[in-house]
Parts: C-alpha cells; structure tokens; sequence
C-alpha cells in the first residue's frame, strides 16, 4: 500500500541552529518530522568537546546574546543556566598599556570617563551615545532591513558618522572584529547596527555546560527517533533522499539546513543567488591555568596592538565555572583570519605575546587544543540582500544564516519561516 503523502515527515537535512528551530516549530504544529545530521552530534558549528581533565572547549569562542529576538521566543533560559559577562573590556593599547572599559556601549559616558581617555575624544564619546539612541528607536528587524546602511561597510558607516581612526583602532576594530571574524570590518553596516544594539539592550552570555547545551536544548524537545546522526545524504531526487548508504526516504517536503557550501553541493541544478558566501576564518587556542589570569573580572581582553595574533583574550570559566574543573581556569586565545602557522609555531608566538600582557607564569599555561576553523561564519558583506529566497521549488526548501546575515539569530529565524511556509 502506498504511503499517503500526509503520513510522510518533513525531511530536514541538518541538525544545526536553523535545522532544529524549523523542527521544533513543525512538531508544535504536529508535522511528522525526520532530522538527518551527519555528524556525531547535534549543533553544526554550535558544538562543545569536553576533555578529560573536565574542561568544556567550545568548537571557536562563541557566546549568546540575549536580547536575539528568535532566541527569546525559543529558549529556556533558566534550563540553559546562562552565565554572563561583564558588559566591557580590557584593552591592550598600541603602546602596550592597558586600559579598562565597564560598559562601553551600555552607558558610554561614564565607560570612556576621562576627557583625555587613550581610546577616543570626548567627541568620539558623545557619537557613541549618538548611535545608542540611534539605534534604540528601531526593532532589530528594521536596523537589518534599513537598505541605506546596507549600501556600505562597518569602517565606512563609522567614518561617515565621524568616529576619529583612534577610536576605531582602538575599540571598534578589536571588538567588533571578534564578533564578525573580520579584522577589515567590511562587514554590512546593516548589521554592524544590529550586533551593537544587541549589545547595547542584552548580556554576552554562555551555558554552563558549554554552547552546545542550546541545540541540545532543541533536540531533547523532539520525539525520540527523529534526529538520526551519523545519516550523511548524498542527493535529493524529487521528494525523495538517498543517504550515502543507498537508503531512500520519502518525504511531504525536504528541508536543507546546512551550510551554504553543503547546500550547494546537494542542490547543484538549483540557480540560486548569491552563490556560495565567502568564509570568515578564525582559530581558537585553549590553555588551562591554575589561576585566573582576569582576576575574576569576567571581562573580554581585546588586543589593539597592530601585528598580534592574540586579537581577544576571553576566560570562559570565570562566567561560566561548568567549563573548567575546580582549581583550573580555562583561557581562549582567539586569532582572526588566515595565519599561515603550523600549531605549535602558532602557540609558541601566541605564548610570547601572552607573556606581554598576562606576565612569565603564561610559560606554564598547559596548551589543550587549537581548533583551526575555516567556515567559522559567512561573510556578510555591504550589498549583500538582507534575506536571500528560503523556496527552492515546489516541496523543496532551505534554511541557515548563510541565506540572511551571520548569527545564531539568523539561523533560527530562517527556520522559523520555513516552518511557517510549511505550515500554510
């Protein structure tokens, strides 16, 4: 007897972000469906290897804001034991001095407090407050949107609302270039306005048992059975997908919720523009210390030393204990963009500039893993639609951040409208 085509599940391929967030709000409706990852474990990029000395090593430092519009309407937060940050930073200066900013962006005036602050003028000061009303009157569905931001990169957009080049290079190249992997920052202005309200109006926040605890979260939602790891997919033939090992499964509709990169290899007739995004690169280096080199401050260290391949310093253990064992506190250097160093070149060069800012006892900092990652994000670059088409054809869709902007907050609200197109 054939299969009725309203038995059959929707077939997502993908257990990342954007691909549980689709599943979850098709089940909620009470839509059969089947998730294949092909990996070990659900999250995509949003992973977390445990080593086992008990150390939590997120796969590239990430954390949560918590203001993401989609990520308040499906997460539980108190299940998540969010741990936040300090909203500020610690910089290391061109000079090599350091200076201390609490609350830079959520109350400027008193972060950047003396008139002759080494980070910017006083009328640098009073942009910065400019730009977090500015950007207070919109939702952050109208800052993405705004086509006139679009049009031009971050160091443009901040050059035209006449921020001094010291104030860029020593604050906004350093920490935004965290959050986008772009040391150029020739990220979309569009939504350089977005991230900075975000972090304006929310807390950097991380799970206590690491940053794969937020897919892990989606997945415990669904019946047991519908994510099944380990299930590459080789084609898609009409409503119909074969894994690598020659299974076929029927589906209502398929759902591709990989990367842009794997999305394009598994729907190569499909013309879809753009074609697949440049990548942002970056490398995570993780040290255990038997102290905490930040002192408990649970502030960010961003370096605006030019030539460093320490760009931030973060101790995710301080905010969040669950990612180190007692007694220990866990250190993540970060180096944006392509280096050319082998590891142990690269910890050694990143050991020396450690010594600089952390002092001698860095030479006993025990090295645990560098994670070299090549597709850390998609770039997201000015001209770049802000919402690329989630309908491929008819009972054929896609989803992930790559078809919109660069972030946890993209890759479910792709999710989330595909689900909605489904559901119609």
């Amino acid at each position: 007897m054939a299969t009725s085509a309203s038995s059959l599940p929707v077939i997502i391929i993908g257990a990342g972000m954007a691909g549980l967030t689709c599943a979850n709000y098709l089940h909620r409706a009470g839509k059969p469906v089947l998730v294949l990852e092909a990996a070990d474990a659900v999250g995509g990029r949003v992973r977390t290897d445990v080593t086992p000395e008990g150390f939590r090593l997120d796969r590239g430092f990430q954390i949560l804001l918590t203001r993401y519009p989609e990520v308040q309407r499906l997460m539980d937060y108190g299940a998540l034991d969010l741990r936040a940050f300090q909203s500020g930073a610690v910089i290391q200066l061109a000079n090599g001095k350091e200076t201390t900013l609490q609350n830079p962006l959520q109350q400027p005036l008193a972060a950047f407090s003396a008139l002759a602050s080494p980070i910017g003028s006083f009328t640098d000061k009073l942009r910065i407050l400019n730009l977090v009303r500015h950007v207070s009157k919109y939702t952050a569905g109208q800052l993405l949107s705004r086509n006139s931001s679009n049009e031009e990169d971050t160091l443009a957009y901040l050059r035209r609302n006449g921020f001094s080049e010291r104030i860029i290079e020593t604050f906004f190249r350093p920490f935004f270039s965290g959050v986008f992997l772009d040391r150029q920052l020739r990220t979309a202005a569009n939504f350089f306005e977005f991230v900075f309200q975000q972090f304006v109006v929310g807390d950097a926040a991380l799970p206590n048992l690491g940053i794969q605890a937020i897919p892990e979260q989606l997945a415990a939602r669904l019946p047991a059975g519908t994510v099944r790891l380990g299930s590459p997919v080789s084609t898609i033939e009409g409503n119909r997908v074969r894994l690598w090992t020659d299974e076929v499964l029927e589906a209502a509709a398929v759902v591709v919720a990989t990367d842009g990169t794997t999305q394009q290899q598994l729907l190569p007739a499909q013309s879809l523009n753009p074609p697949a995004s440049e990548w942002r690169k970056t490398t995570c280096t993780y040290f255990a210390a038997p102290y905490s080199p930040g002192h408990g401050d649970k502030l960010l260290r961003l370096n605006a030393m030019p030539g460093a391949l320490a760009h931030n310093v973060v101790f995710p253990s301080d905010a969040a204990p669950g990612y180190a064992p007692a007694g220990q506190t866990l250190v993540s250097v970060n180096t944006h963009g392509a280096h050319g160093l082998p590891e142990e070149k690269l910890t050694n060069r990143l050991r020396a500039e450690l010594a600089t800012w952390f002092g001698p006892a860095t030479a006993q900092w025990q090295h645990l893993r560098t994670y070299e990652i090549a597709h850390a994000l998609p770039a997201y670059l000015a001209g770049q639609p802000y919402r690329q088409s989630l309908r491929v054809a008819d009972g054929l869709y896609r989803c992930g951040d790559y078809t919109s902007y660069p972030s946890l907050n993209a890759a479910m609200a792709t999710g989330r409208e595909v689900a909605e197109m489904l559901l119609v």
